[in-house]
């Protein structure tokens, strides 16, 4: 069998090393479109950030590859440093990793029989929000939050990739630049960095919500490197026999943690309906399924009734008292 269903675009270019997204929002700048929709989401209460920086001091460090026999590098053109991670074991090791832990003062984290903290699913899909309990009723009284103070240490471990770009010179006077590269450790599992840092957040009532608040942490960590002593002739050493290069480095880690108090909500927000993305290949099938329901509030739905469906009172548009509900099932038991 010959499929007459071809590519729309056999010639695409496929050159872009990097892309743009599509989010799948339209807007045609007018309100027409534009309709009040009820949303049960999270909302913040109160935030805080905090910034971090720690230095580690790594020497002789091994770089690879390898120069050339006789070859010195005569100056540097880029260093660069990024976090380590093996996405085929997130328990690795070596993955540079950021291990927050939170005392409370002026409130406490809600515990289970056993002990353990009880954590609720955070917007990424995983368990990492803790409850936290607190007496608000002083500030119940006076319309104003609690404040809770908090102590963090933060544990740093695990490795960095560092990339060196160098302009090399070969022992017949030629130049070349060598990308210069190693996967360096920071600390070990067993002797993390460890920074401290306080901070103070404001938790509305504990009393007049449904749920607890929710405490919220995340960091994120970026790292900046540079030889040690800013010398090429001390901190660069090449094997004048097989070519190897160590090196001695200081390497700073920058660290941004947000704390936050959330509690869930149902707010009211303007919207222009759900997103609507174009397909980008030709359909073989005449027609595809919906990937979200149809509104069935009144103003989506309006006077229009359905012809074809039973007419069932538990469905229709409106409301009525019992009073009238009981006459009705009266008037279809005559």
């Amino acid at each position: 069998m010959h499929s007459n269903i071809l590519p729309e675009d056999l010639t695409q270019n496929i050159t872009d090393r990097c892309c743009v997204g599509t989010k799948g929002c339209e807007w045609d700048g007018t309100l027409r479109r534009v309709v009040t929709e009820p949303i049960f989401v999270q909302k913040v209460y109160d935030a805080t950030l905090v910034n971090l920086q720690a230095l580690s001091t790594v020497s002789n460090v091994r770089f690879t590859p390898n120069l050339p026999v006789g070859s010195r590098i005569i100056r540097i053109v880029d260093i660069r440093c990024r976090r380590f991670f093996n996405p085929a074991n997130v328990n690795d090791p070596r993955n540079l990793v950021v291990d927050p832990e939170t005392i409370l003062s002026g409130g406490e984290f809600v515990r289970d029989a056993q002990g353990n903290f009880v954590e609720v699913v955070g917007p990424d899909g995983c368990r990492n929000q803790r409850l936290i309990f607190a007496d608000t009723t002083v500030c119940d009284d006076e319309g104003r939050g609690t404040p809770v103070f908090g102590t963090q240490r933060i544990a740093l471990r695990g490795n960095v990739l560092i990339e060196i770009d160098v302009l090399v010179l070969s022992p017949n006077g030629r130049r070349s630049t060598v990308t210069l590269s190693a996967n360096v450790p920071i600390a070990p599992v067993n002797a993390p960095i460890i920074l401290t840092n306080f901070f103070e957040l404001c938790i509305p009532s504990v009393f007049d919500s449904a749920f607890f608040p929710r405490f919220a942490e995340f960091c994120n960590i970026l790292c900046e490197t540079r030889l040690g002593t800013n010398s090429i002739a001390r901190d660069i050493r090449i094997n004048p026999e097989t070519g190897e290069v160590r090196i001695d480095l200081i390497i700073a880690l920058c660290i941004s943690c947000e704390k936050k108090i959330v509690v869930p909500v149902q707010l009211c927000v303007l919207s222009t309906g759900f997103t609507e993305i174009s397909p980008e290949t030709s359909p073989i099938c005449t027609t595809f399924p919906t990937l979200f329901p149809r509104q069935i509030d009144e103003d989506s739905i309006g006077d229009i009734e359905d012809p074809g469906k039973p007419d069932r009172p538990g469905c229709k548009r409106g409301f009525r008292g019992l009073e009238a509900e009981e006459f009705y099932e009266e008037e279809e038991q005559e």
